[in-house]
């Protein structure tokens, strides 16, 4: 049998018979929870039938984007770039029509066109390997329930390929080499509103019903100290196991419709599962999968769903490696072992198990965030992560069991981040890149060496509106009271003495693992055109400076946190940049949670919060989130009966007596990431103790803010927030 015969889709699209029974005819309705999906795979090993909602190929209108782009608004950004085969033309996201939209271009920028018009924000893109399908993910009203869609290039043939479910939502993986088919991640519903097992500190307003009486099966647990008690998912050898109840379930679908989609691993209770890489053999699959802070890369076997082999992989980027051409070395995002990622060489066996593992590129203080391998596999293009700033660089790959990469050759950058590398053509590539003066765009990488804007991407020159310049912020070092180095970086507000406080807003990014970056934000420049200065660090927990430095808020470290954010502001009191009477904290997703810990751990520091998306009780939210986001959250929080009483003690409304501090609560209205009942309970709380506080709920956004007037809307009210209680 011919190598990629143990793949029933390349079987089907090249003529031959596939082992799995053939598809039904085709629909246009979505199928039924509980219907089988996928047949069973053959006595010999596999799983049984998949019996939970398989993806099922939906039918849409053609593409109703104009074909010609309409004047572009002067502020708009450009991201998340994926080439055709040929490199001459490219798929990519662009906001410039007041949502992220999907747009295709020529490469060098001649002509763009808007292949979708729909309203649904685009949050990721994929050209085929054969050029035939553009794969796109959205997000109906702006939510976290997302959809798989993909489309001609030329607009005809639009279809959800899953997520159509009601209650269900997907995410993208990746293609075959040879395009006939595309991997997807669905994530069922739960059949109760909450399988995380009883929580602990349950308000008295709280609905009894959303708490389950038993964790699922798999879970995670966890002691008050943080440290795993047990392991999840599924074992490391055996085939993947249908979820019980709701998890995650990883499929090859036809975008063509014509072939059944055939089950890759399913996993119960799971945290994340991205299919990254299929071999060109089609004999084994490269799977992301496990809670955050102890991500996995899988290899599984793709004739029986067989799981060949684990690596432990960083955070950050999903698309975590590659395979070789061969199939005999993988290509690895990797810290195993290590405090920052390196470029990871795992040789392979025949079946896909891991042979050895040995360090192909690394640098001492510098960890690898974008792995981006070229067709043939001869090269790739690295990106590092030096304290925030990006380096970039190309280099040769060895063959299976030579030594390291070598000739690396630095890439000189424009801008100070790379969000994204996409291969185009034999050769070149595209960049994603962001800076603190200018919005996100793409460049062309064609000969290597020298990036060039492309022609649809903004200029730096129309970042920001005249006469108000954007502001390179400065980075700072500091040590917290434990001694534990942070960083993070200061924005000073123009026209500022130097000499003279400032009013200043402290910052605090999501994740927590997420990392400040030295890139453009609208928020800080409506902020320093009211002059506010803003200073954003990294407290514990955050990316980007080891993995030490992550896992240094795990369990009772997450009081530590807590207190960094207080020693950030005493530095910036200390350095003589920020006025100790004019301070306020801000923060989204986790930063907004710190900024309500912060506001009553340490409630006469701050004049004003703004928390946007923030949890105020553990307990709520590991009741109210999606499954898979509370069971990678229990990796990182602490598990919800095992950690009862510390997530109590660390959560804002146990303590919420002592806040004094006005404040203003931001959410999304179709928020299933931090439900948007995390901020009406403390905004209640507050006004019932006598503390002035309001609830800005935007109309259409989930856990992101993805519209331009919704974003507007945001940027302007939190900024007359803080203008008013820091200047009157």
């Amino acid at each position: 049998m011919a190598p990629d015969a143990r793949n029933p889709l390349i079987e089907e699209r090249r003529g031959r018979q596939p082992r799995t029974a053939p598809a039904a005819p085709a629909r246009a309705a979505a199928v039924p929870t509980g219907t089988p999906g996928p047949p069973g795979r053959p006595a010999s090993g596999g799983p049984p039938p998949f019996t939970s909602t398989a993806p099922a190929t939906v039918p849409l209108p053609d593409a109703r984007g104009l074909r010609d782009a309409p004047a572009p608004l002067v502020v708009h950004g450009c991201w998340y770039p994926s080439a055709d085969p040929t490199g001459e033309h490219v798929a990519f996201i662009c906001d410039r029509g007041g949502v992220p939209q999907l747009w295709t271009s020529t490469a060098d920028g001649t002509e763009a066109h808007l292949l979708d018009s729909d309203p649904d924000p685009v949050t990721e893109v994929s050209w085929s390997p054969d050029g035939h399908w553009i794969a796109y993910t959205s997000a109906p009203g702006g939510g976290e329930h997302t959809r798989v869609l993909c489309v001609r290039p030329d607009g005809t043939g639009r279809r959800v390929l899953a997520g159509a479910e009601p209650g269900q939502f997907a995410h993208l993986g990746c293609w075959t080499r040879d395009g006939a088919a595309l991997a997807v991640t669905v994530a069922e519903p739960a059949a109760a509103p909450l399988e995380h097992g009883p929580a602990a500190h349950v308000p008295d307003e709280a609905p009894t019903d959303v708490y389950a009486a038993a964790p699922p099966p798999g879970w995670a647990e966890r002691d008050g100290r943080a440290t795993l008690l047990g392991a999840g998912g599924r074992g490391e050898a055996g085939p993947a196991a249908p979820p019980a109840n709701g998890g995650l379930a990883a499929y090859l679908v036809d975008p063509e419709g014509t072939v059944a989609p055939v089950l890759l691993a399913a996993e119960a209770g799971a945290a994340s599962l991205r299919v990254c890489d299929i071999s060109a053999d089609g004999r084994l699959a490269l799977l992301r999968h496990g809670p955050r802070g102890r991500r996995e890369a899988m290899v599984v076997r793709t004739a029986d769903a067989r799981t060949a082999g684990v690596v432990p992989v960083a955070d950050g980027d999903p698309w975590i490696g590659r395979f070789a051409p061969d199939a005999r070395t993988l290509w690895l995002r990797s810290d195993a072992d290590r405090e920052l990622p390196v470029l990871l060489a795992a040789t392979l066996g025949a079946d896909g198990e891991c042979l050895g593992l040995r360090a192909a590129a690394e640098r001492e203080a510098a960890g690898l965030e974008l792995l981006t391998v070229c067709a043939d596999g001869t090269s790739a293009v690295l990106a590092w992560n030096v304290h925030g700033a990006s380096e970039l660089e190309t280099v040769a790959l060895p063959g299976a069991g030579d030594g390291g990469a070598s000739s690396a050759r630095a890439v000189p950058l424009p801008h100070e981040v790379v969000t994204r590398i996409a291969a185009s053509g034999p050769d070149g590539m595209f960049l994603a890149l962001s800076g603190s003066r200018r919005r996100p765009g793409v460049w062309r990488l064609p000969d290597g060496a020298t990036p060039v804007r492309t022609g649809w991407s903004a200029r730096d020159e129309d970042a920001a509106p005249p006469g108000r310049p954007p502001v390179r912020p400065e980075p700072v070092r500091l040590r917290a009271r434990d001694g534990l180095p942070l960083g993070g970086w200061y924005y000073r507000a123009p026209g500022r003495d130097p000499g003279r406080p400032a009013p200043c807003v402290i910052h605090l990014h999501g994740g927590p693992e997420e990392q400040e970056r030295p890139v453009f934000n609208p928020l800080y420049h409506e902020l320093l055109g009211r002059g506010l200065d803003v200073f954003a660090p990294d407290v514990r927990g955050s990316s980007g400076w080891g993995r030490s430095f992550v896992d240094a808020d795990l369990g009772t470290g997450r009081f530590a946190a807590i207190d960094d954010v207080a020693d950030c502001a005493a530095h910036a009191v200390g350095a003589g940049l920020a006025d100790p009477t004019r301070l306020a904290v801000m923060g989204r997703s986790y930063g907004g949670y710190l900024v309500l810990a912060s506001l009553v751990w340490h409630p006469d520091l701050f004049r004003t919060g703004v928390a946007v998306c923030g949890m105020s009780d553990f307990a709520t939210f590991f009741a109210g989130t999606e499954q898979w986001i509370a069971q990678s959250a229990a990796a990182k929080y602490g598990h919800p009966e095992h950690d009862r009483e510390l997530l109590r003690a660390l959560s804002p409304m146990s303590r919420v007596d002592a806040l004094r501090a006005p404040l203003l609560a931001v959410h999304g209205e179709y928020d299933t990431n931090v439900p948007p009942g995390e901020s009406e309970q403390i905004v209640r709380a507050a006004r019932e103790r006598g503390v002035p506080a309001e609830l800005l709920l935007l109309r259409n956004e989930g856990h992101d803010f993805l519209r331009a007037d919704n974003r507007r809307l945001f940027r302007r009210a939190a900024a007359d927030w803080m203008e008013r209680h820091l200047n009157d």
